[in-house]
């Protein structure tokens, strides 16, 4: 129950009961200390992701990574098929460009200053002051989606997102615990997860239900208020899945920049507004019935789905054994083409 006008002190002793158990987290009052490591590459993970999907991924690159070290001294390629399907790739390949120089200029320790931390490939406001309170309890308040929600229903601002942006972190940084910073950014984070969702908000259960405006007044799920968003456009383009009998299935090391940049990939067309099917490799092309359907951050895409059999490889393009094929290297979008793929040859 909320004690009106003390939001960290209330906040804290519901997240000190109720905080989730995570593999990154340090939980409350068990005097242990947060490793940087994990709490960065965490928060990279989370990057427009859920706890749920980064879980797994998180484990699978402790296991092969367990330190900074031993991901800067990592193969670019093997780090990109343990990202794959996570999405937002840009994220991994600043990832390692973090790793290195991180452990070329600081001796693998990352500052502690903000300024320097921010320079750092990757690195955002948002993660540098994730890194700085929860690692090093210096008091740097976080706001992400889960925190705007928080303190727009707190305070019940009706400004929009995203032009509120600046006013919702100024209220996070006044209400932040200068004791206990890393607990209190991820207690706001939990409350806005597990609590104060974006629907169906459950405001009996809030340790600070008694002096939120927006439970007072009975609208929470109007907050917080967001600007229309533009309609995405479509784009449309064609994959080709080629294969040997004796050399496996035909590839490419899609170029490091740009969407998808650095991971493998089926042979594509461009991806625009107008359909292409045109193969990058000569062969008896034959379509599959049906399409992919994408969902990028900026567009949606559809893409067409061809299968042959491919006599030679030719640059840039190259064989991987059916031994050695593994799906999961692939992006997501990359797998619906090869679920489409094999269901043609059932």
């Amino acid at each position: 129950m909320d004690k009106e006008g003390n939001f960290s002190e209330n906040l804290l002793k519901w997240y000190d009961r109720n905080a989730r158990a995570l593999a990154w987290r340090v939980p409350p009052n068990s005097n242990k200390v947060s490793n940087p490591y994990f709490v960065w590459l965490s928060e990279i993970m989370l990057q427009q992701t859920t706890v749920v999907t980064v879980q797994p991924y998180f484990d699978k690159f402790l296991s092969k990574w367990p330190t900074i070290y031993d991901l800067a001294l990592a193969n670019d390629q093997d780090v990109m098929a343990s990202w794959a399907g996570l999405g937002y790739y840009a994220r991994a390949r600043n990832l390692l460009k973090c790793a290195r120089t991180v452990v070329r200029e600081f001796d693998g320790k990352f500052p502690t200053c903000y300024n320097q931390l921010i320079k750092l490939p990757g690195i955002g406001p948002y993660t540098a002051s994730a890194i700085l309170s929860i690692a090093f309890s210096k008091s740097y308040a976080v706001l992400d989606g889960n925190v705007e929600r928080v303190m727009s229903r707190y305070y019940h601002i009706s400004d929009p997102l995203p032009s509120s942006k600046e006013f919702l972190q100024s209220l996070a940084q006044a209400n932040l615990s200068s004791l206990r910073p890393g607990d209190y950014n991820q207690a706001v984070m939990d409350l806005g997860a597990t609590i104060c969702t974006p629907r169906k908000p459950q405001c009996v259960k809030c340790p600070v239900n008694l002096s939120c405006k927006a439970n007072e007044i009975g609208d929470p799920e109007a907050l917080p208020k967001k600007l229309q968003k533009k309609a995405k456009p479509l784009k449309f383009g064609s994959v080709f899945i080629g294969f040997n009998e004796k050399s496996g299935y035909l590839l490419e090391r899609r170029e490091g920049k740009g969407l998808l940049g650095g991971m493998l990939s089926w042979p594509s067309t461009d991806w625009s507004g107008c359909l292409n099917i045109k193969p990058p490799i000569s062969a008896d092309w034959i379509p599959v019935l049906g399409s992919v359907k994408h969902t990028f951050t900026h567009f949606n895409l559809e893409l067409r789905v061809f299968k042959a059999t491919i006599r030679n490889s030719q640059k840039p393009y190259f064989f991987v054994s059916f031994e050695s094929f593994n799906v999961n290297d692939l992006p997501t979008v990359m797998r619906k083409a090869y679920a489409l793929y094999l269901m043609s040859i059932k």
